[in-house]
């Protein structure tokens, strides 16, 4: 008489993977972990400028400067307009800040005033397409002032020592700002990509 072994239900069988592949279980799970955590972060950014996009608007009818939820301690300052895209830019550049928008950073020119208005983006969310601007390429910047158009004149990699680039150059222009490389593993890169606009405006 011959003897067979039951076979393992299928369900034992998947019980016993983690057991037996302890490291590829562990790298699956980190997996998942960053596939979910990456989507968490995009889907916070978009909704933040929804948000935003409606406290814009008040700021325009009103003049005030309107949070865009209660315990936010930023406002909306301008919306940039460039490839197709909307984005409504927060006052200060901090962490917190960069997370819901991008950022104008404080010690440069406002928006809609003369010189160089800076503003930061985060390069894997809001200023992800900074990489598909041209030379020639249009952007417009919305203040409380009116609507102001520049045009790409150049872009570039610097060290984030670089920080001549934020003086005033002798013209009205807007400088967007990002982590570079753009698909970069590393958060603390030293790196910065940037993009310089310049306004037909006078000074």
């Amino acid at each position: 008489m011959l003897l067979y072994a039951p076979k393992p239900s299928p369900l034992k069988s998947l019980l016993r993977f983690p057991i037996k592949h302890k490291w590829v279980t562990l790298l699956l799970i980190l997996a998942c972990y960053q596939f979910f955590q990456g989507g968490y972060i995009y889907a916070k950014a978009m909704t933040a400028q929804w948000l935003i996009k409606g406290a814009w608007q008040h700021t325009l009818e009103t003049g005030e400067q309107t949070p865009p939820w209660a315990w936010a301690d930023t406002w909306p300052v301008a919306k940039l307009s460039l490839k197709g895209a909307e984005l409504y830019v927060l006052a200060g550049a901090s962490g917190r800040n960069l997370a819901f928008g991008p950022t104008h950073l404080s010690h440069t020119a406002k928006p809609g005033k003369p010189g160089n208005v800076a503003i930061a983006g985060h390069r894997d969310t809001h200023f992800r397409l900074l990489k598909d601007l041209q030379k020639g390429d249009s952007l417009i910047l919305e203040s409380v002032t009116g609507r102001h158009s520049y045009q790409v004149t150049d872009t570039r990699i610097v060290h984030e020592n670089q920080v001549d680039l934020l003086n005033n150059q002798g013209h009205n222009q807007v400088t967007l700002i990002t982590c570079y490389p753009f698909d970069g593993l590393r958060s603390d890169t030293e790196l910065r990509y940037v993009v310089r606009g310049i306004s037909a405006e006078p000074i």
